[in-house]
């Protein structure tokens, strides 16, 4: 009878740390999908609420500590992508804008997503920031791409020939009624 009421034990405790480990998975694994879309040549984008992370170097970037969100910009080259580029592969010299607006406050603020490396996205823009408000506060998110300056990229005759004399067309992007508290709870370690 010991064993028995043994193993029932031992069976509970074991739920019990499967339980524990699963809700640490789950609270340093949250990241939040807010939108997609595309622009013309051929670049798909995937806007994300990422954890709060460190950035180095960190005189250049918001500490971990005192980050909210991480804002992040996949930008990708698409199947519509013009011949030679890399399917899938990142699209480089972007010039992205955040403007973060708290919809109960009107408060905003405006961010210039960098770019970014790590080993699960590999290159992308993003930037650690404070939420212009509380955390449980709806925000909209306007996301400016726009091509890189003139002196940034030079354009080969054969581009221009098939493409165009810019890199991509620029194009807003409009997100509302964002819930961030999730993501600004989450941690990555």
């Amino acid at each position: 009878m010991s064993i028995i009421i043994d193993l029932k034990l031992k069976n509970k405790l074991i739920g019990f740390f499967a339980l524990l480990i699963m809700i640490q998975y789950q609270e340093t694994q949250a990241e939040m999908i807010i939108g997609t879309g595309s622009i013309q040549p051929g670049v798909d984008l995937i806007f994300e609420g990422g954890v709060k992370d460190d950035v180095m170097p960190n005189q250049y970037f918001l500490s971990e500590s005192e980050t909210d969100v991480h804002l992040e910009v996949l930008a990708n080259w698409s199947n519509e992508a013009p011949k030679g580029s890399p399917k899938g592969g990142h699209v480089a010299y972007l010039n992205i804008n955040a403007i973060l607006i708290n919809e109960v406050t009107g408060s905003s603020a405006t961010h210039k997503l960098t770019p970014h490396v790590n080993m699960s996205d590999n290159l992308h823009y993003a930037k650690n920031i404070k939420l212009p408000g509380r955390v449980n506060e709806r925000y909209t998110v306007i996301f400016e791409i726009h091509p890189p300056k003139n002196d940034e990229v030079g354009m080969h005759f054969d581009w221009r020939k098939a493409v165009d004399d810019r890199l991509i067309d620029s194009e807003k992007f409009e997100f509302k009624n964002l819930d961030f508290k999730e993501i600004v709870l989450s941690k990555r370690r």
